[in-house]
């Protein structure tokens, strides 16, 4: 009883409101006596309790030959007029802040710290998503965010997944055009980057044990580099795997000696073989 009273209360019911509902549930029907001694309230206070249990639309009055008894309505019913009530004030609240919101004054960069929390984000973000969606993603991620990545793409989001694993099949929870790629940096760490409708970019990293850094930030230049950066690893990737061997014949020598300058270790750690060396890794393949 403790549990379910507990939980009621946390659905905005009273302590004394539950604790008679729990006590109905269980008997009923009963005159305002009985359910006094029932559930242990105090008899001044428990038709004050059964008004508010009315108004609620959780307790029925019963008419018998012997008086008014109280029931309690089926907790189905209940959940389910609950669940239109919350759903009815979310939405007149969501409404009313909309309008109450001023512009910015600054793109905000928020710092996020810890798994179930950028999970979270992810999926509020994924949620809230209307025309495209830009994902750079682990398999982990893909099954961890798998319900609204299918939620978004019933919507008709068009989603771009550029799959870090390059999972040689398909693990069912990318969406959209499946991009596999090995192009993330050689270290333990994963990331997951989500750019929703280009206007705002979630990227965090997560290391071997599940802990996660992670930044959310509507600024500009930040989304542009999150969106660029995944789709110029998908384009370059894609020309590296079709031209193999031939694209060192198809460059200059200025060309290549720029190539070797800008490589991740600075000059002569060479960014092609940088490049062949990450995709090497995985199966570079493309999926629509």
């Amino acid at each position: 009883m403790a549990d379910a009273v507990a939980l009621l209360q946390q659905l905005g019911f009273g302590e004394y409101e539950a604790r008679a509902y729990v006590a109905l549930l269980q008997r009923s029907p009963l005159n305002g006596y009985e359910l006094a001694k029932a559930s242990g309230l105090p008899r001044a206070n428990v038709y004050a309790v059964l008004q508010k249990l009315e108004e609620r639309g959780a307790v029925v009055r019963v008419e018998t030959p012997a008086g008014v008894r109280y029931a309690s309505v089926p907790p189905s019913e209940l959940t389910r007029r609950l669940g239109n009530s919350f759903q009815e004030t979310l939405e007149a609240a969501q409404r009313l802040l909309v309008v109450m919101t001023s512009p910015a004054e600054y793109e905000y960069v928020g710092n996020l710290r810890g798994y179930p929390l950028l999970l979270e984000h992810a999926r509020s973000l994924l949620d809230a998503t209307q025309e495209r969606l830009l994902v750079a993603i682990w398999p982990q991620e893909a099954s961890a965010l798998a319900e609204p990545l299918a939620q978004a793409e019933q919507r008709g989001v068009e989603i771009t997944t550029l799959c870090l694993e390059a999972c040689p099949s398909e693990c069912g929870g990318c969406r959209g055009r499946i991009y596999r790629y090995r192009v993330a940096p050689d270290y333990a760490a994963r990331w997951l980057v989500l750019v929703p409708d280009g206007a705002e970019v979630l990227a965090g990293e997560i290391g071997p044990n599940q802990e996660a850094l992670a930044v959310r930030t509507r600024q500009r230049l930040l989304v542009e580099l999150a969106s660029w950066y995944t789709r110029h690893s998908i384009a370059l990737a894609a020309v590296l795997r079709d031209l193999g061997g031939r694209l060192d014949g198809l460059l200059g020598p200025e060309t290549q000696a720029m190539l070797a300058s800008v490589g991740p270790g600075g000059r002569g750690s060479g960014w092609l073989e940088h490049m062949r060396r990450l995709l090497g890794r995985g199966g570079g393949q493309t999926a629509v």
